[in-house]
């Protein structure tokens, strides 16, 4: 059963993008959230204004920027997990933001069109969240990771001592506090919460009730916003609960975020070829010499100035759509390396020395400057 539309090859049926990078988040809400859902169903094509750049690796480079701006923590939408800080889920206080709602709607869309465009996009979901997705009902041990102390001390009320807890020793009744707005507000998590002691044959349906209320009715809205707008890129909207049902948490991390193993260099070089330089040039011995020097970070940071792509498949490089190139470029010596991503091609000068295409690259990997060019 096909889940997503087939990307259009025809510009003319691509739903198309002109934002601005220092606007990015809310130019591209405009473009996405907007839109009549049928019209996204054809694909995107994206363009940078003021930037001659257009193609996919221009579209790879914005779902991966937009991405990033969505589960930002400080745009207050996700959360990110204390044990695992790629792993995020909606923020309950997502609504000191009145468009919150439909910035989950746009976000749920955004995850879908990544989806579409086999784009990896360098989060992922926790379990909570993700189960949710799925309509299953979230217990104990789904929360493990999302809340690593709310877990245990949930685990020591229903582990301890039945005297000791009978004798009101934790003083503990049916309600949660939780943070509204800067505010202290106490909620009762069943009717008369407030005067329900927890004792050892209630205790149970405290902590059920408490995490419930924590992770399922303080983040609903959220959650059902995301929910459709993840639907809306479906071929049969219906199909939304059934397609993360129908997967492992870690299929869908690699889906969205690719493979997390080394760069191994030597699989790099081995599905890289050259135009205007030959394999055993000075230059392309040290440009190896030199990525395999490089930290692991570095060497992302090339990969996705290169091509638009920070993790790799769980294949590899030969995972890519295509084959990697470099091509020797007729700019002067002392310019910086430039990339055409939509091509996978890097661009380079015969530059006379290890230390001066060291120096360049440095630049490069450690300054972040984008100076990549989509097409020719």
């Amino acid at each position: 059963m096909m889940m997503f539309p087939e990307v259009k090859e025809d510009y003319e049926e691509l739903h198309e993008m002109l934002i601005d990078r220092s606007q990015l988040l809310a130019e591209s809400f405009e473009y996405i959230a907007r839109a009549d859902q049928e019209s996204l169903h054809g694909g995107l094509f994206m363009e940078f204004k003021n930037e001659e750049a257009t193609g996919p690796g221009v579209l790879r480079e914005w779902f991966f920027l937009v991405c990033q701006a969505i589960f930002n923590p400080q745009n207050a939408l996700f959360v990110a997990c204390p044990n695992d800080r790629r792993r995020f889920f909606p923020n309950p206080a997502s609504k000191v933001d009145p468009l919150h709602l439909e910035y989950f709607n746009f976000s749920g869309r955004v995850i879908a069109l990544a989806l579409m465009h086999k784009v990896q996009v360098g989060v992922v979901f926790d379990q909570v969240f993700f189960s949710q997705l799925a309509g299953n009902y979230i217990s104990l041990e789904d929360i493990r990771e999302a809340d690593p102390c709310l877990y245990s001390s949930c685990k020591q009320i229903l582990e301890m001592d039945a005297e000791f807890i009978d004798s009101d020793a934790l003083g503990l009744t049916f309600v949660r506090e939780v943070d509204e707005l800067g505010y202290r507000k106490i909620v009762e998590l069943c009717p008369d919460g407030k005067t329900t002691v927890v004792n050892s044959k209630n205790r149970e349906k405290y902590v059920d009730l408490l995490i419930q209320h924590h992770f399922v009715t303080s983040i609903s809205e959220q959650l059902s916003h995301f929910a459709q707008g993840f639907a809306d890129i479906l071929c049969n909207s219906s199909q939304q609960k059934f397609f993360f049902q129908s997967l492992e948490l870690e299929d869908l991390d690699w889906m969205l975020h690719g493979s997390e193993n080394i760069i191994c260099v030597e699989d790099w070089k081995a599905h890289t070829e050259y135009n205007g330089y030959k394999e055993t040039d000075p230059q392309i011995f040290w440009f190896w010499e030199i990525v395999g020097g490089m930290s692991e970070e570095q060497r992302r940071v090339l990969l996705f100035f290169w091509t638009s792509v920070k993790y790799l498949p769980v294949e590899g490089f030969r995972g890519l759509a295509s084959r990697l190139y470099i091509y020797r470029s007729p700019e002067l010596l002392d310019h910086l390396p430039s990339s055409h991503t939509c091509f996978y091609r890097l661009c380079f000068p015969p530059y006379p020395s290890m230390t001066v295409m060291q120096d360049r690259l440095r630049i490069i990997t450690q300054e972040h400057v984008g100076c990549s060019f989509g097409t020719w």
